[in-house]
């Protein structure tokens, strides 16, 4: 009886945090709907730049790929640092064959840095 019970609990747990994650942002939605200003919308406010101002030329305007290389370079590096902190927290445990393969994921990356170096992506305009 006490293990159907502990059963029973455990789901009752998902369903209370299910609601509330669920009902959390509704609430914050509608409280927002509340407590925000109320004032006439320009006509302006409904344009394609939703600034305000009036536009004076075409939204597709062309861009130096180099902006989205840069990005693309600032990611993988971001994600790269989310990788080392898990192995970090876990080093003990995971001895002297996880520290190798870090290194080699890490000379790795330091070859795409230097290659992308090299071709002087890095180079902001």
């Amino acid at each position: 009886m006490e293990q159907l019970n502990l059963y029973q609990n455990n789901y009752l747990i998902v369903f209370v945090f299910l609601c509330l994650g669920v009902l959390l942002p509704i609430v914050a939605l509608f409280a927002a709907k509340l407590l925000r200003p109320k004032y006439k919308q320009d006509e302006r406010k409904y344009t394609t730049y939703e600034s305000g101002m009036v536009p004076f030329s075409d939204a597709r305007v062309q861009f130096n790929v180099r902006y989205y290389v840069f990005a693309l370079m600032f990611v993988i590096f971001d994600v790269e640092t989310a990788f080392l902190y898990p192995w970090a927290v876990a080093y003990e445990k995971l001895g002297i064959f996880a520290l190798i393969e870090m290194l080699i994921f890490v000379v790795m990356l330091l070859i795409g840095l230097i290659y992308a170096w090299k071709k002087k992506v890095l180079k902001w305009i």
